[in-house]
């Protein structure tokens, strides 16, 4: 099986390299936002002080930490099959002695991942020469303990990721379905504004989605801004959110593959 896996990964690795101006319109646009949103708080919180008892550098802190944080858990599976199953070129990967999902599709993550990252860091690295952020707050524990929050919000990103691609299996608008379930990743995962910003039925909502694993519980754990009890509740939904993800990925995807005809193919 590690073998698979390594075959898929230079093949998925040279395919990505195919793609180079897609994937720099894709990073430029996932930096626009957090920039702006940056810029913008930043203004606020040094005219009045703080905001929320977030000062400027939290700010900073924050949305430089959420570009790093956002490519190693978001998923674009909806990109890479959709059209697939729509056109019936699936056919294909259905004929592999893989699964066509939980292999090469999540190769194709990783190294999309990967490859994001050259780009990515240099950006990332003159954003912080502009703005001068404090990490003194992040310590080699915060640090470890975030590795496995990221794991499990990609992990759970990915599987209702892929869940709402396999809705493609019986709706033309899975792209509609997946635009609105973005738009409320966006909301409840941090990544328009620090969940403790947003009015407190959002973030008591927020506490029992999966969606801020995704962004705001890894950043905040770096950052040591949760105490102990708060992670041990988010990890356990985490935990709880990922089987579900499971789950409805595995009834979605058989029960779309006994539908499946490739029309078109």
């Amino acid at each position: 099986m590690l073998m698979i896996y390594k075959r898929l990964w230079q093949v998925n690795w040279a395919e990505q390299w195919q793609y180079r101006a897609n994937l720099l319109m894709y990073l430029l646009y996932d930096l626009v936002s957090p920039v702006v949103y940056l810029a913008v708080w930043i203004t606020i919180a040094n005219s009045q002080g703080s905001v929320g008892g977030l000062d400027a550098n939290d700010f900073v802190t924050y949305y430089l930490t959420l570009l790093i944080v956002d490519q190693l858990t978001n998923d674009i599976t909806i990109h890479i099959l959709a059209y697939k199953i729509q056109d019936g070129t699936f056919s294909g990967d259905l004929l592999r002695p893989v699964h066509p999902i939980l292999t090469g599709t999540l190769v194709n993550n990783i190294a999309f991942k990967a490859l994001g990252f050259i780009v990515l860091v240099p950006a990332w690295l003159l954003l912080c020469l502009l703005f001068q952020p404090d990490y003194s707050a992040v310590t080699y524990q915060s640090f470890l303990l975030t590795i496995p929050a990221i794991l499990l919000g990609f992990s759970t990103s990915f599987l209702l990721g892929a869940t709402i691609t396999c809705l493609a299996f019986w709706t033309t608008r899975v792209y509609a379905v997946s635009e609105f379930y973005f738009g409320v990743v966006t909301i409840f995962s941090g990544q328009f504004v620090p969940l403790q910003l947003m009015p407190q039925t959002i973030q008591d909502i927020a506490r029992f989605l999966p969606f801020q694993m995704f962004r705001y519980v890894p950043i905040e754990i770096l950052l040591n801004e949760l105490p102990t009890n708060v992670i041990v509740f988010d990890f356990a939904m985490g935990i709880i959110w990922l089987v579900i993800a499971l789950i409805l990925f595995r009834w979605t995807w058989r029960e779309g593959v006994k539908r499946y005809s490739a029309v078109g193919a």
